[in-house]
Parts: C-alpha cells; structure tokens; sequence
C-alpha cells in the first residue's frame, strides 16, 4: 500500500498493490498493520458501511460534531468524486477542499480524517462505496453542509442538478455549520 499526500494535511490517498493475473485480480482492501505502517495512524474501526446510488446522486457534505468520525472511503464498482473539507478552525487549511475520483477500476481509497466534512457524488450509471469509519453513526450529532455552498465553492464534476436527500437538500451554509476549535 502506498500513501499519497493531498492538499490538505492528513487526508490521503491510499493505493493498495494490486495483483494482477488472466483469472482476474487480488488486494487486500484493509490490513490495520499496513495501515498504521503507511499512514502513521493507529485507527480502530468500529462500524462498515456500503451505499448504492445512481448517476448524479450527490451525498454530504456529512460530519458529526460529537463522536467525530474518520473514514476510509472506497469504491467497489462504478466511479465516484469523493470530497473532504477541512472544518477545523485552528487549521491553516480551515475551509478548503480537496477531490479525487475513485473507481472500482484504479482501486484507490481516500482517509478523511476527524474534523473534515465529506461527501461525493456518482459520475457512473451507479456506484456502490463501502466505508469504515472510527466511530459510530449517531443521527443526533450529525450535520450537513450546503454541498453548492459558494463560501467553499467545489468544482463538483456535475452535467446538470445533482440527486439530494431531503436532509442534504436541508444543509446548512459553511458561515452557519457548526466546525470544530
């Protein structure tokens, strides 16, 4: 596995090696010792997740303010534009955004951290993502950031309106969200 840096410090790109051969192909998606030895980080993973959304479904921008989550995001068939904001005020990067495109073709996965908000949007007929984060899933403490906020102003890869819940339709503005110290 290797590591890659992205604009903002502590989210990562993460490239399995991949195993190639004419009977199909072999990697390990997770391997907590390859983990911790690529990244530096000693994560417990205590809850997986697996969506399925069809073309132009954008989901987030998703973060918890109490039971902060970390995950690492991966994409076993179609491709997806995945985006990490930084919410932590003290940051020098506090604000900014990055995105990358993971597919079930190139493998890679992204590490959002604790304190960035995250979501993506389905650039295939479909998509399915699975996830595992650090801490559980608890609605109460859940918030949603506005995915078109222009104080943010992510280039989100779109050929029209995007696909929303009624939750995400509901998200508040970046100058509004609750962010961390």
């Amino acid at each position: 596995m290797q590591a890659v840096s992205t604009d903002l410090p502590g989210v990562m790109i993460l490239e399995p090696k991949v195993f190639d051969d004419p009977r199909g192909f072999f990697f390990e998606s997770f391997n907590a010792r390859r983990f911790a030895e690529t990244t530096g980080l000693q994560c417990v993973f205590v809850q997986d997740n697996h969506s399925r959304s069809q073309r132009g479904v954008l989901r987030g921008l998703h973060y918890q303010v109490q039971q902060t989550q970390g995950k690492l995001m991966r994409v076993i068939t179609g491709q997806v534009y995945d985006v990490a904001v930084d919410l932590r005020r003290s940051s020098p990067t506090f604000g900014r955004w990055v995105g990358v495109h993971l597919s079930a073709e190139n493998n890679r996965q992204l590490w959002v951290p604790e304190g960035f908000a995250h979501g993506f949007v389905v650039l295939s007929e479909f998509a399915e993502v699975l996830y595992k984060t650090t801490d559980y899933y608890t609605p109460e403490h859940e918030r949603c950031i506005r995915w078109d906020d222009p104080t943010l102003a992510i280039d989100w890869p779109l050929d029209g309106a995007p696909q929303l819940s009624a939750k995400d339709q509901a998200g508040l503005s970046f100058a509004d969200a609750p962010v961390f110290p």
